[in-house]
């Protein structure tokens, strides 16, 4: 590779990563907008933006392996080409059946075809320092997209038009292209009629399953259906496994090479992944709705306030790549995770009523100095289990397992939100010295809705709630984000226990 050019092809697979992640948090703060510009519902916009987190993580081993078939360099940019129709037809959108099929259809096929064939690229590029430099800063930046999204969301959506957080990433397809001849193509090992189709459709529909039981944990009208999709689908991918073991053992191409997973580095990797992708998340999710529904904070001061931890996360992720030269990659990954769980920690106790953005600056820095140190290694680490035959196969596994993972873990602290609220509720009423059921249980419901109706800008606080209502209200939302955040640090502490058991550079296997 010519050294003038040596950071030419991270450069554009940081460029993919970022319009692949921006869109579902630039789009989050314009669903009152598209609801009226679409002449639509919140519910039906809130799908839009499951399915494309839908289709991304269930068509992600196919996007892989296509590799195989096409080749890296053609895989990427046929799935941008998809990307960008998707993109056009989002832009020009004139009803949610049009954003639904631009969005999140033909983005989701085009992102899944993006991502596992950006994480070869970049891994097949570079070699030792350099390699771990790429993924940190590839890794980085996509922690920056999601980020940065309300900023660019607020801007957009406020003062100019939602449309163009779509047009605008027609730019970043046009860099791409212009720039494609930096990428370096892989020669096709398989034809068509060596894709395991079966694998296929038991994997999609798997996943599928998997992950519309976790999104539907977010909404408590559709629990009853969460453990049937999540049951039957984890009974599908189970089959999907053991359907893959049997072309193995028989000598035939599977979709995915899941003996990666036996491999001790591969699985401890893949496995912090998912648990660092949770916490993440979940920071992602709650902090903008915070913001914006208990502090009145539009989308661009959101966006202001998270732009310290993104920018933090970017630097950290460069300076933990430089810190692996020194110390082991295990060492950093415990590090990060022991870092991000003090912030989430800390970040636990500052809120209420009255809390201010630059309140919340601290505790987001430091959480975002642990999650740069964790993203400078967690992909290089658990790419440099697979051979230089199983990369494909091995990008496929990780991107479907961190997509599973961001998914749950917004899923996850939304519920826990939920359910969080409801004993601060309790607490609170139990404050007021209010010892009749009765009463206690109309307060507790009259309240309950008055926060739900809080979103739609026409809250009737019921007059026997008036009294009690503000101390109990900043009870609630002090006791729920409280747990809230003390779950994130556990989760965090899971990552540390089980780095511990990632074996050191002298024992890769």
């Amino acid at each position: 590779m010519d050294d003038s050019y040596k950071w030419g092809v991270v450069l554009i697979a940081c460029m993919a990563i970022f319009i692949i992640v921006l869109d579902s948090s630039a789009m989050n703060v314009a669903i009152s907008t598209l609801v009226v510009e679409l002449n639509t519902t919140v519910s039906i916009i809130q799908g839009i933006i499951a399915i494309y987190a839908l289709i991304i993580a269930s068509f992600m081993l196919l996007g892989s392996k296509i590799q195989d078939i096409l080749g890296r360099k053609k895989t990427f940019l046929m799935g941008l080409i998809i990307y960008a129709c998707g993109t056009i037809t989002a832009t020009l959108s004139i009803n949610a059946g049009m954003l639904l099929l631009g969005w999140a259809i033909l983005e989701g096929v085009g992102a899944a075809m993006i991502l596992p064939a950006t994480t070869t690229i970049v891994g097949s590029s570079y070699k030792g320092k350099d390699r771990v430099t790429a993924f940190g800063i590839w890794g980085g930046i996509a922690a920056v997209g999601a980020a940065v999204g309300p900023i660019v969301g607020g801007i957009f959506t406020t003062y100019l038009s939602w449309r163009l957080v779509f047009g605008s990433e027609l730019v970043f397809v046009a860099g791409i292209l212009i720039f494609r001849h930096y990428l370096t193509e892989s020669e096709p090992t398989l034809k068509w009629k060596d894709l395991d189709i079966v694998g296929v459709f038991l994997s999609v529909i798997s996943l599928i399953l998997i992950v519309l039981g976790i999104l539907f944990l977010t909404r408590p009208e559709y629990w009853r259906y969460v453990a049937v999709l999540v049951g039957s689908g984890s009974i599908l991918f189970i089959l999907f496994l053991w359907w893959q073991r049997r072309r193995i053992n028989n000598g035939l191409e599977p979709l995915s090479d899941i003996t990666l997973l036996k491999n001790r580095l591969f699985g401890l990797g893949t496995l912090n992944n998912v648990i660092q992708q949770i916490p993440l998340a979940g920071f992602l999710f709650i902090i903008p709705v915070f913001l914006q529904q208990v502090t009145k904070l539009n989308a661009f001061d959101t966006g202001l306030t998270l732009l310290p931890a993104s920018m933090v996360i970017l630097i950290c992720s460069l300076l933990g790549a430089k810190l692996s030269s020194r110390i082991d990659s295990k060492y950093v990954l415990m590090i990060g995770f022991l870092i991000a769980a003090i912030g989430t920690f800390i970040l636990s106790g500052v809120f209420n009523v009255n809390t201010h953005m630059q309140d919340l600056i601290p505790g987001t820095v430091v959480f975002g100095v642990g999650i740069g140190f964790l993203l400078s290694q967690l992909t290089n680490l658990t790419m440099a289990a697979a051979g230089k035959d199983q990369e494909t196969d091995a990008s496929g596994l990780l991107n479907c397992f961190k997509n599973l993972g961001y998914s749950m873990g917004t899923a996850l602290i939304g519920v826990l939100l939920l359910l969080s609220v409801f004993g601060g509720l309790t607490a609170g009423i139990e404050s007021t010295g209010l010892v009749d059921n009765t009463t206690k249980d109309e307060i507790h419901d009259g309240l309950f809705n008055y926060m739900e109706k809080m979103q739609t800008g026409t809250p009737q606080i019921p007059p026997q709630l008036v009294p009690y209502a503000p101390r109990i209200i900043d009870s609630t939302i002090s006791s729920a984000m409280r747990q809230t955040f003390t779950v994130l640090s556990l989760i965090l502490f899971l990552g540390f226990f089980t780095s511990l058991f990632i074996p050191s550079r002298k024992n890769p296997t």
